[in-house]
């Protein structure tokens, strides 16, 4: 058996490359709604959405204002009228038809779960990211997909983790492992959930020098000498040896 038989899954980010979908999806919104496309424009959003999601995270802004309100500021610094909302609503649309795999993700997926229950724990809009999830040929290996938007609770909060848990009947949480991309909502929320995490370090960032992970990867073929065992270890690319509780 592997030594983490739980994996709790980030998205965005993770499995998924959130940055070439928010790219395309930003720039078919601009358009559609004649707005500026060039580089400025985009880092302006860019920068307004994250600042948005860090609100979030920290319960300083409600998830049912974020969607509008980033469009919102966006018009009123590029001196622009519109209708925020239904920007919003496009861009959400277009964001849930490009679900960009990174590199590595789908087959280090489908070789964990023959050793390993696997989880997805997402930020993400629950629609979006079930289409994502679903034309990226991720969803079928997965047991379960959390999203906060129905749980109720975003990450980094204990809760989230503890939901999935229950919902995964998980009790040996020693042998559960959260793995992300962000510091501030995988890393932190499974530390707060007393979780090992693995921080998915794929742009080489510097390593924290507080709330540092259990362990970090640069690629996701570096997960496999963390969660399997030697005898899975050795029998990588072989089929139906599915885990057994």
């Amino acid at each position: 058996m592997a030594y983490y038989y739980c994996l709790l899954l980030d998205m965005d980010g993770t499995l998924l490359d959130f940055e070439a979908a928010e790219h395309k999806a930003l720039q078919e919104t601009l358009e559609h709604f004649s707005l500026p496309t060039d580089h400025e424009t985009e880092e302006t959003y860019i920068r307004i959405n994250k600042e948005l999601w860090a609100a979030l995270e920290k319960g300083q802004v409600k998830r049912d204002k974020l969607g509008a309100e980033r469009f919102s500021r966006l018009l009123k610094t590029l001196g622009q009228k519109g209708d925020a909302a239904k920007m919003n609503a496009y861009y959400l649309n277009q964001l849930g038809s490009h679900p960009d795999l990174i590199p590595g993700a789908l087959d280090a997926v489908r070789e964990l779960s023959e050793v390993a229950t696997l989880a997805i724990v997402s930020n993400g809009v629950a629609k979006v990211q079930a289409s994502r999830l679903r034309d990226s040929g991720l969803e079928p290996y997965m047991d379960e997909v959390f999203v906060s938007e129905q749980l109720g609770v975003e990450k980094p909060n204990r809760r989230f983790f503890e939901q999935a848990l229950k919902t995964l009947g998980i009790e040996h949480r020693d042998r559960v492992l959260v793995v992300g991309d962000s510091l501030s909502a995988d890393i932190k929320g499974g530390q707060n959930a007393g979780l090992a995490t693995c921080w998915c370090n794929f742009n080489g960032q510097e390593e924290p020098e507080e709330n540092k992970p259990t362990y970090t990867i640069h690629n996701w073929q570096e997960l496999y000498s963390i969660v399997m065992e030697e005898d899975e270890l050795q029998n990588v690319g072989l089929k139906n040896r599915k885990h057994q509780f």
